[in-house]
């Protein structure tokens, strides 16, 4: 039996339609948005299939967090009309993405773990000790700040200084948007330990509103966002240097790599076992992360029909 997957999600009857690689955006009036999350995977600056019901679990997921941490920082949820959407205020989207860091980890060319092998010790702003060991703690959670690329540019690395001076944020935005991201992460970590799980690091998006306040936006502490890892196994595997256990939902481009250059070749079709591996490892994620069953049975075959009868409210 093929999964059910929600690999579009067009409502013509929806106003100022924006379609980005996994969101379809429909700006209501009064500085609303719909945000459908579909099954949509996207790698290497493109679609590569569609996983069964990675949107809707991923939506429901950041709604656990924005609700666990509503008391922290406001947030730009206003309602769940369905399982797969959001209706939040729209924001001015800041100019800096805020990633906090507590491990040495990462494999991006912006992470700091990449950077402390090249032998960097200083890097956003921030002097790392000497000595320390791939996927440690850190003594403390850090921020490692980057630009954010609107147009397809590459994100780079910032300090708070920086930040302040090319007037990317004024100095008050930054206490402000600096002390949020450490507390949710805090709480994010406090969270996730008793789920038997560590939030190594996550990265945030702030806006602001019509009046400038500071709203978090986008999601929260989803594995998309996070990394996470096992925390039974955790310290076994740094001891030994293996890599930590975590929710590895990198079979589909592991897969496409070893096939194709995913830049520039056409990806050849996913095969179905390894769609359906991914989607197990959401479901996964999802019940350690909430602490809830996930039952696929709930899910209705006809995902596009039932969301735009969840939204007929907002129907032109």
């Amino acid at each position: 039996m093929r999964l059910p997957v929600l690999d579009d999600a067009t409502i013509p009857e929806l106003p100022n339609h924006y379609k980005g690689k996994v969101r379809e955006n429909y700006d209501l009036p009064g500085d609303q948005r719909i945000i459908i999350a579909t099954d949509r995977l996207s790698a290497f600056d493109r679609i590569l299939t569609s996983v069964p019901y990675k949107g809707q679990i991923l939506t429901q997921i950041a709604r656990f967090w924005f609700e666990n941490t509503a008391d922290i920082c406001p947030n730009h949820v206003i309602s769940y009309p369905d399982p797969n959407v959001v209706l939040g205020k729209r924001l001015n989207i800041l100019p800096v993405e805020i990633v906090v860091r507590g491990y040495l980890a990462g494999t991006t060319s912006t992470s700091i773990l990449t950077l402390y092998k090249k032998g960097q010790r200083q890097m956003y702003g921030i002097t790392l000790p000497d000595g320390l060991k791939a996927n440690q703690k850190l003594p403390t959670p850090i921020i490692t700040p980057t630009s954010k690329a609107f147009d397809g540019g590459h994100d780079e690395p910032l300090s708070e200084k920086q930040i302040v001076e090319q007037g990317l944020l004024t100095q008050e935005q930054w206490d402000t948007v600096s002390d949020y991201a450490l507390r949710l992460f805090a709480r994010g970590q406090e969270v996730a330990a008793e789920r038997g799980l560590i939030l190594v690091d996550t990265k945030y998006e702030f806006g602001t509103d019509e009046g400038g306040k500071i709203i978090l936006a986008d999601e929260i502490h989803t594995p998309d966002s996070s990394r996470y890892w096992i925390a039974e196994s955790y310290q076994e595997r740094f001891e030994t240097g293996q890599r930590p256990e975590s929710f590895d939902k990198d079979f589909v481009r592991a897969w496409v790599t070893q096939r194709c250059d995913p830049y520039k070749d056409p990806i050849p079709e996913i095969p179905e076992n390894l769609v359906r591996e991914t989607s197990a490892v959401y479901i996964k994620a999802y019940e350690m992360i909430t602490g809830e069953s996930f039952d696929a049975w709930d899910v209705e075959p006809a995902l596009l029909d039932r969301i735009r009868n969840n939204l007929k409210p907002y129907f032109k």
